[in-house]
């Protein structure tokens, strides 16, 4: 196995874990904030959402481990090595562990690559002694790197770089808005995770919020595009669900990005001029499950004033459809660089 092929597997058991881990909060969460002081019940919805996304690392390791199809005691074990990695759980002065927030993406990752790693490095040498031995290793070995070596320093560079980004785009909104839109347009139909990438650097406010305009310019865009072939059904998957669904047809075909990139950066200036915002959980979802504007609207300053309602519906629906329906008449009427065949969906 090359590095390009294990360094794949990592990403696609990371992106994975990280949707199925994120989503329960993803389309609830803010819907369970905004009905808190009405409904009692809405505070166990965000328990368990939250306890949901408490688990992310522990999904990385074991989704890490199905990528290199390894055996249930082996993908035990990079669970449990994933975790430690992930700084997810604090030790409590009173005795026990506290977990909070979803940790390190980015370390958890490593640390289960790591743990991979040492897992081929061992082979079959254990033997019968595999039950009693393996986990023990490699929660010793892999996790101790991860909780004591990488976890430190992976902390000060991400956080540096969500700095960096955020600081950035609260001096210079509109192109930072432009540059973050066209980024996540393009990584949303790519095999890295959008909402990996951004809870990894801590992304919030205005950078959230214009990157997460890019993935509903690209899921506007390409429920456009490939309507006419794609039908109601597959055509609203975009939207409802993610853009992702398009990744083979556009990597095999670059020149299909360019509608969805061009209404991602203009939908991004927008944005930032607007000071559209969000948190590190709904930049890369999009509109799915109304992430995205709710998110908004309940970011500090915001609200749910008529006025917003109308900014935010103009923003998250007629700007993006207009958007989509100028750029797929300009690249495929006019210029005749793509065609609605190049969008086709077929998942029989």
């Amino acid at each position: 196995m090359g590095p390009k092929t294990f360094i794949m597997k990592v990403l696609n058991g990371i992106s994975v874990a990280v949707v199925v881990a994120l989503v329960p909060q993803a389309l609830l969460g803010e819907i369970a904030k905004a009905l808190l002081p009405y409904w009692s019940g809405a505070a166990t919805i965000l328990t368990l959402t939250g306890l949901a996304a408490s688990l992310m690392p522990v999904l990385i390791g074991v989704l890490v481990a199905m990528e290199f199809k390894l055996t249930p005691i082996q993908t035990a074990a990079v669970g449990i090595a994933a975790i430690c990695g992930s700084g997810v759980a604090t030790v409590d002065p009173q005795g026990g562990f506290h977990f909070q927030g979803t940790g390190l993406v980015i370390n958890a990752g490593l640390t289960a690559a790591i743990a991979v790693l040492l897992i081929f490095l061992i082979g079959e040498r254990l033997k019968s002694y595999t039950v009693l031995l393996l986990s023990t290793l490699v929660t010793l070995i892999a996790g101790g790197i991860g909780w004591v070596v990488t976890y430190p320093a992976v902390k000060v560079l991400t956080v540096w770089l969500g700095s960096l980004v955020n600081g950035a785009t609260g001096l210079q909104p509109v192109v930072m808005g432009v540059i973050l839109a066209v980024l996540f347009s393009f990584l949303i139909v790519s095999p890295v995770s959008t909402v990996g990438i951004a809870t990894a650097i801590f992304m919030e406010g205005v950078s959230s919020g214009t990157a997460n305009l890019g993935v509903v310019a690209a899921g506007f865009g390409l429920l456009v595009a490939g309507w006419r072939v794609n039908g109601f059904a597959n055509s609203i998957l975009h939207v409802l669900g993610s853009p992702k669904v398009q990744m083979a047809n556009m990597l095999s075909r670059p020149v299909t990005f360019l509608p969805i990139i061009s209404s991602a950066a203009i939908l991004g200036g927008i944005g930032g001029a607007l000071g559209i915002s969000g948190t590190a959980m709904s930049a890369g979802f999009g509109i799915s499950g109304l992430m995205g504007p709710l998110a908004a609207l309940n970011y500090e300053g915001w609200g749910w004033s008529a006025s917003n309602l109308i900014i935010i519906a103009v923003v998250y629906l007629v700007i993006p459809i207009a958007l989509a329906l100028f750029f797929t008449f300009l690249f495929e009427k006019v210029l005749h660089l793509t065609k609605a065949e190049y969008y086709r969906l077929d998942f029989e």
